[in-house]
């Protein structure tokens, strides 16, 4: 029996609260009717226009995305704007668009963090900067790794355990250091650098990493950064959640996880060390 959407709902809040969101974000439900009945939901972390294709053509009737559609204010969604015309799409196919953002960061046990931290096999992980009361719930998580490895056994692992992009793993450091201590961030992490280093973290893994922060990074003794496509770092999140989600409603509905790559970056061509060196070193 089809659960209502309203009910949808409320099992997503309870295990993402809208409170743990930031003030800029834009989380919940973009469109879609409460009453209307919800049988089959599609995870995913962008609301791409593929994903939205594969929202008809698959008939579900909710779409959850990490990424919001509507983040920066709009004052009208016409038909013949690019995100207006997503949201007559789901409209006209009686699908509904739910966000859960910044809070599902930072929602204890089930969020993007605490699965990225799961998928590379993560002991004892905690927030890296606690929000609320709850010591389980913040952004990001660090925790330890089942055994010793070096920095490039590390990079190795991480591109096992997350899905493969163009932009593949980079990491900055020695590649030899041996790490033990690690600190995640899904998504654009770089502002826990300080954070990491104080919980005594070998290496940070996070996304969109600047070249001048990770440049003074390598000049002092802190931890080492691993940087990886932001849309791989939340994926992980994507299973949990169905997986939860289903589970909350006993199986009412039926849950899928999109396995298209929403990764903006399409092509990578690799260059030969003579190729890029720089002209005064020829």
């Amino acid at each position: 029996m089809p659960a209502p959407l309203r009910e949808v709902l409320a099992a997503l809040d309870a295990r993402y609260d809208p409170a743990l969101a930031e003030g800029w974000d834009a989380v919940g439900l973009v469109c879609g009717d409460p009453d209307e009945p919800v049988d089959r939901v599609l995870f995913a972390v962008d609301p791409t226009t593929a994903v939205v294709d594969e929202v008809v053509g698959t008939g579900a009737q909710l779409l959850v995305t990490h990424h919001p559609l509507l983040l920066t204010p709009v004052h009208a969604v016409p038909a013949d704007d690019p995100r207006g015309g997503l949201v007559h799409r789901l409209i006209r196919a009686r699908a509904a668009l739910f966000v859960a953002h910044t809070n599902a960061d930072r929602a204890p046990d089930v969020g993007v963090n605490a699965a990225l931290a799961d998928a590379l096999g993560l002991t004892g992980a905690v927030p890296l900067e606690q929000a609320g009361t709850d010591p389980r719930a913040g952004l990001g998580r660090v925790g330890d790794l089942p055994e010793p490895m070096s920095l490039r056994a590390f990079a190795e692992r991480v591109a096992v355990a997350l899905p493969a992009t163009v932009g593949g793993v980079r990491s900055s450091g020695e590649p030899g250091r041996v790490v033990r201590r690690v600190a995640v961030c899904g998504g654009s992490g770089g502002s826990l650098l300080a954070a990491a280093a104080a919980a005594g973290a070998d290496v940070l893994l996070t996304s969109d990493l600047k070249h001048h922060p990770a440049s003074e990074a390598a000049e002092v003794d802190g931890p080492a950064l691993v940087d990886v496509a932001h849309y791989a770092s939340e994926w992980p999140w994507l299973p949990v959640a169905a997986g939860r989600l289903s589970a909350d409603l006993a199986g009412r509905v039926e849950v899928a996880v999109s396995r298209l790559r929403t990764d903006p970056w399409t092509h990578h061509v690799g260059q030969h060390p003579a190729a890029g060196e720089h002209p005064e070193h020829r």
